[in-house]
């Protein structure tokens, strides 16, 4: 049972320390408290990879993170918007009541970090829908 809560500890440190959103600055707060400063220890960096690398998993992270900006508001209908990722550009499908609201949904997306590009294929219910 020790020996099990050990590994535990050992893979909670390990996961907290190499997360990567914030294990950079967690590693480096644990360095500055050490005795010694820790200037002597050094870590390996995260590999870096061209910005046009992109795995499906960081494609859906971006539709769901300009989902949830988009459906914020009260005038926003849900579930008439479809939103797609593929590269950092983000594909906007799908029907509204007032032509304002295209031109301020589209804007909303390009404030999204991670947004390259925006297609904006929305349309108002009495128009016929935008083809590429």
């Amino acid at each position: 049972m020790l020996r099990k809560l050990r590994y535990m500890a050992l893979g909670a440190s390990i996961a907290y320390f190499f997360d990567p959103d914030n294990g950079r600055r967690r590693r480096a707060r644990a360095r500055e408290r050490l005795p010694f400063g820790g200037s002597n220890l050094t870590l390996p960096e995260k590999p870096s990879f061209p910005a046009e690398v992109t795995t499906t998993a960081d494609d859906a992270t971006l539709a769901r993170k300009v989902e949830s900006e988009l459906l914020r508001g009260a005038e926003v209908p849900k579930g008439q918007i479809n939103v797609d990722a593929a590269n950092g550009k983000v594909v906007l499908r799908g029907q509204v009541e007032k032509p304002e609201l295209i031109a301020d949904l589209e804007e909303m997306t390009r404030n999204v970090q991670g947004v390259r590009e925006v297609e904006n294929l929305l349309h108002t219910s009495g128009a016929a829908a935008p083809a590429k």
